[in-house]
């Protein structure tokens, strides 16, 4: 499953970039991140792995983050796995009249039955939580909004 996701910051992308790669404001709008911790080489460069654990529902999801590609200004990449998930995300930043617009390519691939069925049943969902992180992001970032409770 891919799919691609845009939404506009109305900073500049020196300001967004900042915003986006300090690690300390992944709580501020990634939701229900309760923790992150470095498992392998240098922290926000390629080849770097994170673990990170989300609240869901009544639960908890691990994921495993390795970043692909750092090019910033320009674009980053990363993976994200998780039992049954493997997310390849491709991010895009363009400076447009002071702004920045944000360019997400999101492709899903997905192991076992019942994620397969899930990824087929309800592509909406994935879309739909991803154009929430960016929303999220775009209020911490330009009003200093933050999904802590």
């Amino acid at each position: 499953m891919r799919y691609t996701t845009e939404i506009i910051i109305d900073l500049p992308r020196e300001e967004f970039i900042k915003k986006l790669d300090n690690p300390d404001n992944m709580k501020h709008w990634m939701r229900g991140l309760l923790n992150h911790e470095m498992l392998s080489g240098k922290p926000g460069q390629e080849g770097a792995t994170m673990n990170m654990t989300f609240k869901r529902g009544k639960g908890e999801m691990t994921m495993v983050e390795t970043i692909i590609k750092r090019n910033f200004p320009e674009e980053f990449h990363a993976t994200y796995d998780t039992k049954g998930v493997h997310n390849i995300q491709r991010n895009f930043f363009k400076e447009e009249d002071g702004k920045t617009k944000w360019i997400s390519e999101s492709e899903f691939q997905f192991a076992g039955f019942g994620m397969k069925l899930i990824g087929l049943l309800m592509p909406g969902a994935f879309k739909k939580q991803s154009m929430k992180y960016a929303q999220d992001f775009k209020n911490f970032a330009e009003k200093g909004i933050s999904v802590i409770n």
